[in-house]
């Protein structure tokens, strides 16, 4: 079968398509035929060598496809979360950290993995739901407990997990609203259900991002997937929640004690989500009015290189697809 292979870590032209064994399937495994993946910054992380993967390694944790059966599913790239919801157990991994992932024609992962494909969604759609979907609703739902009338700022208003956010946000009846460094991304943003947004790059962008909340308040949630904790605290309300599941702008950060406890702020931590998580992710769909995850640029499987320096870019606005 064809696949994308990593041989070394690096940059993106270290992904070169191969022609490799199909696979066999492990016990408790099905085997799918891959229509559609999806890249995540998770996986420029595990091209880099961030997450210590056996080489050669085929990367990808987000498909969907077809099974021996015919059924058409997609992936939930969450394995072996265990049994607890307030953390994952400490065998939990991404698919495509050690096992082999997704860009591939086909591949192999746990039955319990795979959920029928949304009705109406393209392979592409389906493919791009998986992680962002889990992640965005984990973040807001799960941990935050973001209720209808409630207000969200939502930093970096391009990313995967920022748009789907944005998505599921606004059907939840909550006040949405971005950063971004681009006016063109905001207004994006306003597109598919923000309310507004500000340009980071600007001096003290956290008090014009807290004036556009309802009052003027700041907000009463913030959800931060680049590790801008000091701007985002000073974004939200007293008594707000930050909610952090990413550090791709800083990983270490200090922070006003003495602040922090006077707010009365609460700080969650969170990353991907449980069977448990995605199953009422495709509640919520079912129930709302919620469009299919936004959709940037799609690559033929074998320019899977071009599609990470795409993604590195950081020109997108949505997700970013291999078609198989």
């Amino acid at each position: 079968m064809r696949a994308i292979v990593l041989r070394e870590f690096g940059a993106a032209g270290c992904l070169r398509p191969e022609e490799v064994p199909s696979p066999a399937g492990r016990p408790g495994d099905v085997v799918v035929r891959l229509r559609a993946s999806a890249l995540n910054w998770h996986d420029v992380l595990v091209r880099q060598g961030r997450y210590g993967s056996p080489l050669p390694h085929v990367p990808g944790a987000d498909g969907a496809g077809v099974l021996d059966t015919g059924e058409e599913v997609v992936i939930l790239p969450s394995l072996g979360w265990g049994a607890g919801e307030a953390a994952p157990a400490s065998g939990f991994e991404i698919l495509g950290d050690h096992r082999p992932g997704t860009y591939a024609e086909a591949v192999s992962v746990p039955a319990e993995n795979v959920v029928a494909k949304p009705a109406g969604y393209s392979w592409a759609q389906a493919a791009a739901l998986p992680l962002v979907g889990v992640t965005a609703f984990r973040a807001l739902f799960s941990r935050a407990g973001l209720r209808r009338g409630e207000s969200l700022l939502v930093l970096g208003a391009g990313g995967g997990v920022a748009t789907t956010a944005v998505l599921l946000g606004s059907a939840a009846g909550a006040t949405v609203c971005v950063t971004s460094s681009s006016e063109a991304k905001i207004e994006r943003a306003r597109e598919i259900g923000a309310a507004a947004g500000v340009r980071y790059t600007e001096p003290d962008w956290a008090a014009a991002a807290r004036a556009l909340a309802p009052g003027g308040e700041g907000f009463d949630v913030v959800l931060d997937p680049v590790g801008a904790w000091q701007d985002s605290l000073r974004a939200l309300k007293p008594g707000g929640r930050l909610v952090v599941l990413g550090a791709s702008r800083a990983e270490q950060v200090p922070l006003d004690v003495r602040s922090f406890y006077f707010g009365q702020f609460s700080l969650l931590g969170t990353t991907m989500g449980s069977p448990r998580d995605f199953a009422a992710l495709l509640g919520f769909l079912a129930e709302h009015d919620v469009p299919p995850p936004v959709l940037d640029r799609t690559f033929p499987l074998d320019e899977a290189a071009a599609a990470h320096e795409y993604l590195e870019s950081g020109d997108g606005f949505g997700k970013v697809v291999l078609t198989h």
